[in-house]
């Protein structure tokens, strides 16, 4: 086991990322939870171990697997956040915005399961190593679960808000059995049931543009941060910033990120699209060209923890971008996009959520967290563990 800290400690580093965005070496001064001082020294290329801020990870969906790792196969949810927990301090993850998908179907992605992941949140409390937060993504046909999201968002348990519209593609595949059968298990439904519950739904289509004013402008009064999801066009972009979403959450097509880029927006991308070289969607846009554009101000793990350091470090080393600007990706972008003025820099005065990464020699994927500290507490230590390892096997 880790041993606690002393609550002020020095951090000894030969190469960390400041504020300014220059690489020096310095000695971070760490006392109740913060940065109280950096002495810097002489500045140094990027190499070996770098302190940098902790990730901000704003739209991570792999919360759903420990949840229900087969269709249909439930979890106990405590079991399942704190595996989820320790995966993301493993990749550097110090903030973690969970995306909880609101939908109009029962089981994985339903107002209830949502609130079972509350109450586990509640339940292991300090247990937990790093600030777990929510990024609500409600579905437009969840006509439901307003009272629910409401709650949600008034109580401050939301620090992002996207609306997904996912029900007209579903909608259109509601003949096709194959494609049914997953999502109906997933949801507990036979596919009878699952198609009688998309017509009702299909019945009530009237009252979605209502529901989704409603829950954009509860958002808006409750001063959670607010993204679209899925943009196209120039025009959806314009559609869902009069409605207070000026984050583009996984834009579909170039013309909304670059509208969104004229408009001085945040849009986020998903890392696993850097790492493999391209989308999994057969139609997808590439993330790396629209980093290398200007386009993509925000990376996120997507459905992958490991993704997030690995294509900051794979833009910076194999598309030019510069070490500071590839890394702000991951931690100050997302902090400002969502409000976090707390965090996502090495500054004094901030939280001293440090992640101390080994960027591994030139042609090597695979950068290796060593250390991380949350609010100033090492809760992951590569020494401590091979301390332990070397005492089991001595």
């Amino acid at each position: 086991m880790l041993k606690d800290i002393d609550n002020k400690y020095n951090l000894y580093i030969d190469c960390a990322l400041l504020d300014d965005g220059s690489t020096r070496q310095a000695t971070i001064t760490v006392d109740n939870g913060k940065v109280v001082n950096i002495i810097a020294g002489m500045e140094v290329e990027p190499r070996h171990v770098v302190a940098l801020p902790g990730i901000i990870d704003l739209h991570g969906d792999a919360i759903e697997h420990p949840l229900m790792p087969r269709p249909g196969v439930n979890m106990p949810v405590d079991v399942a956040l704190f595996d989820t927990d320790r995966r993301l301090a493993a990749n550097g993850i110090s903030t973690a915005l969970h995306g909880l998908t609101c939908s109009w179907e029962p089981g994985l992605r339903s107002a209830a399961t949502i609130n079972a992941v509350f109450d586990g949140f509640d339940r292991l409390g300090g247990s937990l190593w790093v600030d777990h937060r929510v990024h609500l993504r409600f579905e437009s046909h969840a006509l439901n679960a307003v009272a629910d999201a409401r709650r949600w968002m008034e109580s401050g348990r939301v620090d992002l808000l996207a609306v997904n519209r996912h029900f007209p593609m579903t909608l259109a595949a509601i003949d096709d059995v194959a494609h049914l059968a997953p999502l109906a298990k997933r949801a507990g439904l036979t596919i009878a049931a699952y198609q009688d519950l998309m017509r009702d739904l299909a019945s009530r289509e009237a009252e979605v543009e209502q529901v989704v004013a409603e829950i954009f402008a509860i958002a808006g009064k409750a001063g959670i941060a607010r993204a679209s999801h899925d943009d196209r066009t120039a025009e959806e972009r314009a559609f869902n910033r009069a409605q207070g979403a000026a984050i583009v959450d996984f834009p579909t097509a170039l013309p909304a990120a670059q509208a969104a880029h004229e408009a001085g927006e945040h849009v986020i991308m998903g890392s696993p699209n850097v790492v493999r070289g391209g989308s999994h969607m057969s139609k997808g846009i590439s993330a790396a060209d629209m980093v290398k554009l200007g386009y993509c101000t925000i990376l996120a793990s997507d459905y992958f923890y490991p993704a997030l350091p690995a294509a900051a470090i794979k833009l910076w080393r194999e598309y030019g971008l510069g070490f500071a600007e590839a890394w702000n990706l991951v931690s100050a972008n997302p902090a400002d996009a969502v409000g976090l003025k707390d965090r996502g820099t090495l500054s004094i005065g901030k939280r001293a959520d440090i992640v101390l990464l080994d960027l591994g020699a030139d042609g090597d994927e695979t950068p290796r967290v060593v250390e991380l500290h949350v609010a100033g507490r090492r809760v992951l230590s590569e020494a401590s563990r091979n301390e332990a390892g070397q005492s089991l096997t001595a």
